[in-house]
């Protein structure tokens, strides 16, 4: 192995983007290079874990506000009865 190249973690496939539309992947480029970072420059230990799932969920989050109806143009909930 390389001096500064680390194992792969598990969750790092998540933060992939090519996949996505470039208005998508133009969203979701940051948090993958961030949590790139975290996985190069932390050690590996429960709060990094904890790091980079908080920064998927954020990348989830950031993804799905910027495709999000706006709220006046959505129809009322329909109430369960």
């Amino acid at each position: 192995m390389a001096d500064k190249e680390k194992p792969k973690e598990f969750i790092i496939q998540f933060f992939s983007y090519v996949h996505l539309p470039p208005h998508l992947a133009e969203i979701s480029k940051p948090f993958c290079d961030l949590a790139n970072n975290v996985i190069m420059k932390l050690p590996s230990n429960s709060e990094r874990s904890v790091a980079l799932r908080k920064l998927l969920e954020s990348k989830d989050a950031a993804v799905r506000a910027f495709i999000a109806k706006d709220q006046e143009t959505q129809p009322p909930p329909v109430s369960a009865s």
